[in-house]
């Protein structure tokens, strides 16, 4: 059941950054679904640096948002490697 779970919530915060960073158009549901999970462990690795961040293993509001920032950071990796520039 977790595993649902997190498909689940990552493709809302992999949607959610794609259309912070206006990639929405660009990616369909399963990108969604891989940049929010794998920007929730970037997101969980760059508050662990900083010394903010949350277990892997609960559900928190301060984990969704480390994995909304890792989302974000994803994507702008993605669109500076793609084109060549952050939008």
């Amino acid at each position: 059941m977790s595993l649902i779970i997190t498909l689940i919530v990552g493709g809302i915060i992999g949607w959610l950054a794609s259309i912070a960073m206006r990639t929405d158009a660009q990616q369909g549901i399963i990108l969604n679904v891989v940049v929010g999970i794998v920007g929730a462990f970037l997101g969980n690795f760059l508050g662990s640096f900083f010394g903010m961040g949350a277990s892997l293993d609960t559900f928190s509001p301060i984990g969704l948002l480390w994995a909304f920032i890792g989302a974000v950071v994803l994507l702008g990796i993605i669109n500076l490697v793609r084109r060549g520039s952050v939008r």
